[in-house]
């Protein structure tokens, strides 16, 4: 079978606002560390983990024969009407680790899940549905979680079963606090929320939901501390935060475990998705036993928390654990920033490039200005396909390459992809200034 033939298959049965990458789509088929391979043998280094998710890489031994045993057992699936070793024992690790005193973990599916999960805790602690959300946020696709999605081009529906009232992001690009300083921005932010609380709601305000570095959102984000103003507010009116670690959790910003912990607060519910299954559906919902206990119904998830994903899921976490990955990404993670802020100081189509630790996203402009270019990202997108070496694209605007590589990246991959990704921009840069 050709690719040409699986494009035309793919785009006969699947619906069109599922977006495929690149101007010619590719099918990968095989991985092995931090490289994956098409159908038709190229290799390429992958810094974008599929969207974050391959936090170990591929084909990593303890992870693959953490779930053999347990397929070996013949039970792939219990529902969670019985107890399953693997959940417990995977509960007990993310409490621990969460950082949130006499925490309880619920499993789900996806970060889409694990976030519906977070708003229907909070609302029914707070008897309220009305929500604080961020501008520039992506929290979901699902109804209520594309409700807090503060990015128009995620925003499926207009419906929404919460009442939403949104905050400045703190960013330090565009937007009304841009103009302000580090510290001033933090307090500019807090008069805000205090005013959107005073004008925008009836006060009984359930939560603010809110990620630390903003994924979809072309990895924007707030001054560290931004947490911190907003929750002191928060405790004034008993209103809940939920830090989304969708994208942020598991040591991926290096400097701390969760990218909650860099505003010096703790959440009252974290959700979590993505890396701790590296590849296998796994994710939810850790918070205090009092505000997860909320839930005045029977519920759970068919198969959230299954054993195979939390077979996965426990040899993941022990994996990055006993590697210490946190100290990787930022030690790895500063070659690939460092090197990208100093190979493009002198390119006035760069505006910024930011992140933290192995979350990085390089933000590209009209020269001379902040006017989004997204031609010029799309241009350097493929430019980096074309040089071995798959990124994602993200922002507002479609203007931010993004980087997430596994937390397993040597010193080694990240030189030699910040090379490729060093002569994408600067030979696509070249190419528009003559055109």
């Amino acid at each position: 079978m050709t690719a040409d033939d699986l494009l035309a298959r793919h785009r006969a049965v699947l619906p069109s606002w599922m977006p495929l990458y690149y101007a010619e789509p590719i099918e990968l088929v095989s991985g092995s560390g931090r490289r994956v391979s098409d159908a038709q043998g190229r290799s390429y280094l992958d810094f974008f983990g599929g969207v974050l998710t391959n936090m170990i890489g591929y084909d990593i031994p303890e992870i693959r024969e953490a779930v053999e045993r347990q397929l070996r057992t013949g039970l792939v699936h219990t529902s969670t009407l019985y107890l399953i070793r693997q959940q417990v024992e995977l509960a007990e690790k993310v409490a621990r680790v969460s950082g949130i005193p006499d925490a309880r973990v619920f499993f789900t599916n996806s970060g889409t899940e694990a976030n519906e999960a977070a708003l229907l805790v909070a609302t029914n602690f707070r008897r309220s549905h009305q929500i604080l959300a961020v501008r520039n946020s992506y929290h979901g696709r699902s109804y209520a979680a594309m409700g807090v999605t503060g990015n128009r081009s995620w925003s499926a529906s207009a419906l929404n079963p919460l009442q939403v009232a949104w905050l400045h992001s703190g960013e330090r690009l565009r937007g009304l606090l841009a103009r302000l300083d580090s510290d001033d921005r933090v307090d500019a932010a807090v008069e805000d929320l205090r005013e959107v609380l005073a004008t925008q709601t009836a006060g009984d305000v359930a939560c603010l939901i809110a990620e630390p570095i903003q994924g979809v959102g072309g990895f924007v984000h707030g001054p560290d501390g931004l947490f911190a103003g907003w929750k002191k507010v928060l405790d004034e009116h008993g209103i809940l935060l939920i830090s989304d670690e969708v994208q942020t959790g598991w040591g991926r910003t290096g400097e701390h475990f969760w990218g909650y912990q860099a505003h010096g607060v703790t959440p009252d519910l974290l959700t979590f998705a993505k890396g701790i299954g590296n590849g296998f559906a796994l994710a939810g919902v850790v918070g205090r036993a009092d505000v997860l206990e909320a839930v005045p119904a029977i519920s759970f998830s068919t198969f959230g928390g299954n054993p195979i994903s939390t077979a996965a899921g426990n040899a993941v976490l022990d994996y990055l654990l006993e590697h210490d990955l946190q100290a990787n990404a930022e030690r790895v993670g500063a070659i690939l920033g460092d090197g990208l802020r100093a190979a493009t100081a002198d390119l006035d189509c760069v505006a910024e490039v930011r992140g933290k630790g192995l979350m990085l996203g390089v933000e590209f402009v009209r020269p001379g200005t902040i006017e989004p270019d997204p031609v010029l990202t799309a241009r350097v997108f493929e430019a980096c396909r074309a040089g071995g070496l798959l990124v994602g694209k993200g922002g507002l605007y479609g203007n931010v390459v993004r980087m997430g590589p596994p937390l397993t990246l040597t010193e080694e991959e990240a030189r030699e992809g910040l090379a490729i990704l060093v002569d994408a921009i600067r030979s696509c840069a070249a190419a528009g200034v003559a055109a």
